[in-house]
């Protein structure tokens, strides 16, 4: 006997597959990153990110002001400065570009949610996230120099820091610093567990962090660990992290879900810039359509639990969504 219940039945017309819709991405959910260069006069195309560009200072204030018209609610900062040394000095310069870009991204969009990443690696000679030493990033050491990159960040207007180097006890620090110096509004979104990941090569081109010796498997979590991925949460959690992410996104679904299963706190991902190029080389290749391909992976991160996806898609997805109303 046929079964009553035909499960096609709710699938049969668009109007009922909307109705009936349980994941729904919207432009609520994204940030878009931006990476700045101290020193550049014109963009400059990232070559293995399509669509993905530095820009000077100069044009911020336009880039900022144009994501904000489009709906997206928040912008992830990255500098990228002219002078490097061992111990990543200008991060913390409160006249750095991380922190003029801060001051020009909220002017802007005074209303727009402004992030920054807090990390060493775009400004140390090394290339690390950290104070290097011996073969390694010395955790301690670099413990202060983070907390006063995220007080000079604050200092500029920013309303989110997001510490990504992955060292003990920074959440801690940042949360102690930044209150100390009254900034207790400002949020902390850590880097949970990043992972140490081949998906953040382009990244690497796009804000000229590659390390210029070793490598980052002594601070940042194999990709094979899911229980220690948990451990690191938890402590970023018991340190005060405000929202917690989880990088990369695509290839790590299922922690993502599990985070939100065990933890009743804000989740973010980041569909990292080693998702987006894998995207981008099939659609040059004309084998996938970018746009469409891009709406079912925000759709699976956000099914797997993210509250916030970070994503080199914002933009086109906005425009997708305006246009599909």
């Amino acid at each position: 006997m046929f079964p009553a219940h035909r499960l096609r039945r709710l699938r049969y017309t668009q109007g009922m597959r909307r109705l009936i819709r349980e994941t729904r991405v919207t432009v609520d959910d994204l940030v878009y990153p931006i990476f700045v260069e101290e020193g550049l006069e014109h963009r400059r195309q990232v070559g293995s990110m399509t669509g993905i560009e530095r820009i000077p200072l100069s044009e911020v204030n336009h880039d900022v002001g144009t994501i904000h018209d489009m709906g997206i609610p928040a912008v992830m900062l990255f500098g990228i400065p002219s002078v490097k040394d061992e111990v990543g000095s200008s991060a913390y310069d409160d006249d750095g570009i991380m922190q003029k870009s801060i001051a020009e991204a909220k002017n802007a969009a005074s209303d727009m949610v402004i992030m920054a990443d807090v990390c060493m690696c775009q400004y140390t000679s090394t290339g690390h996230c950290g104070i290097y030493r011996n073969g390694t990033v010395d955790n301690d050491a670099t413990l202060p120099h983070l907390a006063d990159i995220a007080v000079s960040y604050a200092k500029s207007g920013v309303d989110a820091v997001s510490p990504s180097a992955m060292m003990d006890g920074q959440v801690a620090v940042i949360r102690a610093g930044l209150d100390k110096e009254g900034f207790e509004n400002v949020v902390i979104m850590p880097h949970s567990t990043k992972h140490s990941s081949i998906f953040y090569t382009p990244f690497r081109d796009a804000a000229s962090c590659t390390p210029q010796s070793g490598n980052r498997d002594s601070y940042q979590v194999p990709y094979t660990n899911g229980r220690e991925a948990m451990a690191e949460v938890q402590a970023d959690v018991q340190e005060g992290a405000d929202i917690i992410m989880i990088k990369p996104a695509l290839a790590y679904l299922d922690l993502v879900a599990e985070v939100r299963r065990r933890f009743d706190i804000p989740v973010a991902a980041y569909n990292v810039s080693g998702e987006y190029a894998l995207v981008q080389a099939a659609h040059q290749k004309g084998w996938l359509d970018q746009t469409q391909v891009a709406l079912e992976i925000l759709a699976s991160i956000k099914r797997a639990g993210a509250d916030i996806i970070i994503t080199y898609f914002a933009k086109d997805i906005a425009e997708h969504l305006a246009g599909s109303r």
